[in-house]
């Protein structure tokens, strides 16, 4: 196993190949797990190394699988080095957490909660048997499509297996919620720490949505859709346990393990501050306008603003031989307006803009050059958007290279536990975050503030900063 990998007795291994004692030659389940996990692993940006963090899951970890519905089941667990908030299984006993969801829970008994309701997907053989559904749905469609074409009553059809399928996957997780509650219950955790987590899970998702600062389509808040109903339902599993206070949150040393934990993206993906991104490698950065949201993706930079405009940033090698404009003529992008392609410079940068047009969209592209490297701004809106090329020169007019002093100042954010002072607000703290365009709201939800709530002196809480 890679490291950064436990193994269910919370014994860690640090080894860069898989332990073949972990993978039974006579079970089909674990070939599937162990043959997927290099590639899940590649997706989320490798395993996480953090021996507090491993620690901490590996106690965690322990204390479940004695309770849990196969305790002679093998769990290999690895934590990823991804800001997304995800947890989710592979066949065989492989779990997977990010730091960014340990970076979101907020005591041992929410992290219980979430790594008990993967177990027992994997105790349900509920990805098995999701796969052969899946399977059945598409021989089903095609089964359709060969007989009844593109007719209406093969499009019904068609949506039926499909709602089928979605129908299935919410008793998966309504399924996995019942008995993950039940095992973290059993191993001494507090029971209503699921529905506690799925509310966050949910407010979560609101801020994502409004600010862009963490998060992404590969998220728990995706995958783990915390509808009301799920959440009630959670309470009235918990209360099989008792009234509300019963069990373990174990909150002062769930947050001693995450303490200094990376939040965000990596150097290697580049930082956001405020409205500015910065890329210490590429040693570049930029603004985005006021109201613009900033999403930092594996493969581009997102920039969203009002009235469906958006900008996309990514960067490319270019020789130095290929004049700009040659390079935008050369079938990169589609739709381009070959006549209004002009040459330019951009902050003393070398550049070339043109327009491109869709059936109701237009595009505004612009490239600079920095040695070999060329860097592509395209920005979409609207046909009947008048303020693109505006927004388009305001974004790349911002462009610059960094010097030596700012690379070696950008450090990436980091989880950091503090203790409340007699004087301290929540204003004291959000005044700390960096690397929030909303740092009050991020503060509440990772400390699972509700509005009215206050701090308490001598109380512990997360801040996201670089120092």
């Amino acid at each position: 196993m890679l490291s950064g990998c436990i193994t269910a007795t919370g014994e860690l291994d640090s080894s860069d190949t898989l332990k073949s004692s972990w993978v039974r030659p006579d079970d089909p389940q674990e070939k599937i797990g162990a043959k997927e996990h290099p590639a899940v692993v590649a997706k989320y940006g490798g395993t996480y190394e953090n021996r507090q963090a491993e620690r901490l899951v590996a106690v965690i970890v322990g204390k479940l699988v004695s309770q849990s519905e196969d305790p002679s089941r093998v769990y290999k667990i690895t934590l990823l080095d991804s800001p997304k908030v995800n947890a989710f299984a592979l066949p065989g006993g492989f779990l997977y957490v990010t730091r960014g969801l340990m970076a979101l829970a907020n005591d041992s008994s929410e992290l219980a909660a979430v790594i008990a309701h993967e177990m027992a997907h994997v105790s349900s053989n509920h990805a098995i048997i999701r796969q052969e559904k899946m399977n059945s749905a598409a021989l089903g469609k095609k089964v359709v499509s060969d007989v009844l074409d593109d007719s209406p009553a093969g499009q019904i059809a068609i949506a039926a297996n499909q709602l089928k399928l979605r129908m299935f996957s919410q008793d998966q997780e309504l399924q996995a919620d019942a008995v993950g509650i039940r095992t973290s219950g059993r191993a001494g955790y507090d029971p209503f720490a699921a529905a506690r987590f799925l509310e966050t899970m949910e407010r979560y998702r609101q801020f994502i949505l409004g600010s862009g600062d963490f998060g992404g389509n590969d998220s728990f808040a995706s995958s783990h859709p915390s509808t009301p109903k799920r959440i009630e339902l959670a309470r009235r599993h918990g209360r099989f346990f008792g009234s509300p206070g019963i069990g373990k949150k174990d909150r002062d040393r769930y947050l001693r393990g995450i303490d200094g934990i990376l939040y965000g993206n990596t150097s290697d993906e580049g930082f956001i501050r405020g409205q500015t991104f910065l890329h210490a490698g590429l040693g570049i950065a930029f603004d985005a306008p006021k109201g613009f949201v900033i999403d930092n993706q594996k493969k581009a930079v997102l920039i969203s603003g009002p009235d469906d405009l958006a900008t996309r940033f990514d960067a490319t090698v270019v020789s130095k031989r290929t004049s700009l404009s040659d390079y935008l003529k050369s079938g990169w992008i589609t739709g381009l307006v070959n006549e209004t392609i002009r040459e330019e410079l951009t902050n003393g940068f070398e550049s070339a803009t043109a327009i491109a047009r869709g059936d109701s969209w237009r595009f505004k592209v612009r490239v600079i050059r920095n040695d070999n490297q060329v860097y592509r701004f395209i920005t979409a809106a609207p046909q009947t958007n008048t303020n693109i090329d505006a927004v388009s020169r305001r974004i790349t007019g911002s462009f610059r290279t960094l010097s030596e002093r700012e690379i070696a100042n950008l450090e990436p954010l980091r989880i950091r536990i503090k203790t409340v002072g007699p004087n301290d607000t929540i204003a004291t703290f959000a005044n700390q975050m960096r690397g929030s365009s909303k740092p009050g709201k991020l503060f509440r939800l990772l400390n699972g503030l509700k509005p009215g709530d206050s701090l308490q002196s001598g109380q512990k809480v997360k801040i996201v900063t670089d120092r």
